[in-house]
This record gives structure tokens, C-alpha cells and sequence, in this order.
């Protein structure tokens, strides 16, 4: 008999497979059962107990199966296939969107409550709220970092990394990958930001459960890219943020849109019209929103970091390759410019980040080229909270459902079990509505295509 069982290891969930002499070890379990989800004693992680004869008489495991029988079933390398082909399982996956989503609506839910502080308190509401967000971020991260594995390596120098996470800053990173922002994300998290981190969005996301209500309750400034529209909201946005108690990087798509080569192809067509050079790796970026927020925050931040995120051997991340467990290695080249260093006046200050952007292109193509960005590497050790968080929200809320599912299959009643089954259906859906989200085929803006324009 063998316990499967997440555990607070690396990677997460840690497969901790402890051999019993005996399957009367357990008498209660002897039954065969191909996975049974339990309990154990504190803390109450959930079990999975998995019987040896059971699985073989089965087809559910077939090369997994074959591997632990062959290593006597006390093989790390073992145990890590095992977990691999569980990461792919869509239950598993389930269960973990049922987390997230569950707790975000309970996060949200306070949030809302918190709102009674703000005119009593405005700091005392903004740090509460910057904890509940990162509850909520940062199982996002916990997925990266410990469900994925994925690897992200910074190319910079310790000067610039002793400055994280002691100022307000803003960050400009290239949009070229569905989870590019969760790169940022880990290191917001390894940096103590993340609760507090910002971005300039589109308004289309405050309409997203979860994570536009979230933004809302932390005042995120949201745009609908129209200038004449937008220019009241994001003064009066970044204006609220000069007196944030809470160091915050404020992040930057300056491409207003996500990298595709039919978007490239029509940037270029706009940079040859307005005489500025052409780029390979991004889009024109688009100054406006960098000079406004530039001007708007000049005295709260001291600093610009410029991103340059990309991966070995050609990967191409999605978040259902995360959620799949797959792993990626992210290389981020990071730079800072002080903000005293960047020129006040706002066509100068266009000047100077197009300059950017054709460094920012030199430096994709050296990466293409030697497969590595130039300068030093430092990969700054992932943090137990993602985890510790992960599993608090776990324990709480799967152990009710896992009893009431039980509870549903016991009681034999059709209708609970075709209600409970079209639960599942629902979020399912939900689940994978929100991952549409971030895939690239279907975000972006209508960058330079008129029809699209009519369209929407």
C-alpha cells in the first residue's frame, strides 16, 4: 500500500510515496480502490491511497504503472512520473480551479466589506486589501512555481536586484507570451510586491470575475485605449496612487496589445509611415500611456525596469501547459533606468522609450542568436507562502466538497447526482472561460485592422 500525498516539498505536490509492510498496515482501505480521497490527521492534507493490484488490473495507468513496478514503487523518478501524468488529470485540474475560483469569490467578498474603511481609512484599507489580492495572485504564482516547475532566471546585476522591492517603480515588459505576466508575477512574489503590484489595463478585464473585480478593490487604473475617453480616468487613477503605502510595480504593456505577426506586420507599416525604425520582436509601442503615467507618478517613482522576457530552446508557454504541469525555462532581462535619467518633456520622453524598444530588440535577437541575454544570472529562490497559501485554501474548502460529493454518490439519488454532475459541467466551463483569458488567439486589441474595428 502506498499514500500519495501532496505534500509541502519541492516541487508541489510533492509525491511522498510511504511503503507499508503490509496493506493490513491500513485494514480500513484494503478494499481496492483506485483513488480514494481522504483525510488525514493535522494538517488535514488531502490523501490519495493507491493499492499496487489494484491499478495493474486496470488501463488507467498503464506506463505510469509499469515504471513504479519495475522500481519496487520507491523510486523518486517513479513517484515524478506518477505526478506528472496525475498534473495532466482533468479532476485534479478541477479541483484546483474550484480552489481558486471559491476563494477568489470569498476574497472579493471581503474586499467588498472593506470598502466601509475607506473614508475613515484609506491605508488601512489599502494594506488589507493588498493581502487579500495576494491570497488570490498568488496561487496563480504557486501553479508556476511549484505545480509547473518553471524556472526563471534573471539577467541583471546584484546592484540593480538589491533595489527590489524598496521602491515604487514602473516596469515595461514585452507582451509576446500567454503567461508573461505571470513571470512577473513570481518575481513580484519573491520581492514581497505582489499584493501591491499595478498595470495600466484594459477595460474589458474589470467585466472578468475574479480578476477585474479583484483590480477594482486594489485601484487599478483601467483604459479603453481611446485617448479622449481615457484621459480623465487615468489622471484621476494615477493621481489616487502617489500616496500608496505599499512599495508597487506598476506595469507596462507599452505594445497595447499582445505580439502576433499579423499585428507586427501592421505596426511596421505604422513605423515606416511615421519614419521610425522597424522592429523585429515587437510591435511600435505606443507612448502615450508611458509619458502620462510618467508625468502623472513623477516624485512616487524612482525608477523604470525594463523587461525582456523569453525562454530556452524556443518554447512557447501557455497557462494550460502550466495547468498541464508542463515546465518552461524563462530567462528575463532586466534593466533600471532612475527616473531623474528620463527626460520630462513628453516628445523627448516618446524619443527615449522608442529607443528602448530597439534595444529591447537588440536584445531579442542576441537571445536568438546565442540562446542566452547578455550580463550576469541570478535566480532568486521561489518562497514557501505560494504554497503555504495554496494549501490553507485547499484544506478548507475541498474537504467539504469531497464529503459532499461522497455524500451524492452514497445517497444514490438521481437527481442530486445529475445536479452535482451539472455543477461540475458549470465550472468546467467557467474554468476554462478564464484560462481563454490569456490565450493569444483570443486576446489583443484590434491593433491597426479596421474590419476587426467594425466588428467590435
Amino acid at each position: 500500500m502506498f499514500i500519495v500525498s501532496p505534500f509541502t516539498l519541492s516541487p508541489l505536490p510533492f509525491l511522498l510515496l510511504c511503503p507499508f509492510k503490509s496493506p493490513s498496515s491500513l485494514p480500513l482501505f484494503t478494499t481496492p480502490l483506485v483513488i480514494l480521497p481522504t483525510f488525514t490527521f493535522l494538517p488535514r492534507f488531502p490523501l490519495f491511497l493507491l493499492h499496487p493490484r489494484t491499478l495493474s488490473s486496470l488501463s488507467l495507468f498503464p506506463q505510469v504503472l509499469s515504471s513504479v513496478q519495475r522500481r519496487g514503487g520507491s523510486s523518486v523518478a517513479a513517484a515524478m512520473d506518477l505526478l506528472a501524468y496525475l498534473k495532466t488529470q482533468f479532476v485534479l485540474q478541477l479541483l484546483l480551479g474550484f480552489v481558486f475560483v471559491v476563494s477568489g469569490l470569498i476574497i472579493n467578498f471581503i474586499q467588498l466589506l472593506t470598502c466601509v474603511l475607506w473614508p475613515f481609512n484609506k491605508q488601512l484599507y489599502r494594506r488589507i486589501n493588498t493581502r487579500l489580492s495576494y491570497s488570490l495572485w498568488s496561487q496563480l504564482v504557486m501553479l508556476l512555481e511549484w505545480w509547473s516547475g518553471t524556472e526563471c532566471t534573471l539577467y541583471t546585476d546584484q546592484a540593480t536586484v538589491e533595489k527590489f522591492g524598496t521602491e515604487h517603480v514602473i516596469i515595461i515588459l514585452n507582451h509576446n507570451y500567454e503567461i508573461d505576466f505571470l513571470c512577473g508575477w513570481t518575481m513580484c512574489e519573491r520581492y514581497g510586491v505582489l499584493g501591491s503590484s499595478k498595470v495600466l489595463a484594459k477595460h474589458e478585464l474589470l467585466k472578468v470575475p475574479l480578476i477585474g473585480w479583484t483590480w477594482y478593490f486594489l485601484e487599478i487604473v483601467f483604459c479603453k485605449r481611446k485617448w479622449e475617453e481615457d484621459r480623465d480616468t487615468v489622471f484621476r487613477g494615477l493621481d489616487r496612487l502617489k500616496d500608496y503605502p505599499e512599495f508597487m510595480w506598476f506595469l507596462l504593456y507599452s505594445e497595447g496589445t499582445r505580439f502576433t505577426e499579423k499585428k507586427h506586420q501592421i505596426s511596421m507599416e505604422v513605423a515606416e509611415s511615421k519614419g521610425l525604425p522597424k522592429l523585429k520582436y515587437h510591435l511600435l509601442p505606443r507612448t502615450k500611456g508611458f509619458t502620462t503615467t510618467l508625468k502623472c507618478l513623477k516624485g512616487t517613482v524612482s525608477a523604470v525596469y525594463d523587461v525582456t522576457l523569453n525562454f530556452k530552446d524556443h518554447q512557447v508557454p501557455t497557462l494550460l501547459g502550466i495547468i498541464n504541469g508542463k515546465r518552461y525555462m524563462a530567462d528575463m532581462r532586466i534593466r533600471r533606468f532612475p527616473v531623474d535619467e528620463i527626460p520630462e518633456d513628453e516628445k523627448e520622453c516618446a524619443n527615449w522609450l522608442h529607443k528602448l524598444y530597439q534595444e529591447k530588440d537588440a536584445l531579442q535577437e542576441h537571445y536568438h542568436k546565442e540562446g542566452t541575454f547578455p550580463g550576469p544570472t541570478i535566480t532568486p529562490p521561489r518562497r514557501l507562502w505560494t504554497l503555504l497559501n495554496f494549501l490553507f485554501w485547499a484544506t478548507l474548502l475541498l474537504s467539504p466538497l469531497i464529503n459532499f460529493a461522497c455524500g451524492v454518490v452514497v445517497s444514490g439519488s438521481p437527481l442530486l447526482i445529475l445536479g452535482f454532475s451539472l455543477f461540475l459541467i458549470i465550472a468546467s466551463i467557467a474554468i476554462r472561460r478564464l484560462i481563454g483569458v490569456t490565450e493569444i488567439k483570443k486576446t489583443g486589441s484590434s491593433y491597426g485592422d479596421e474590419g476587426a474595428k467594425k466588428q467590435n
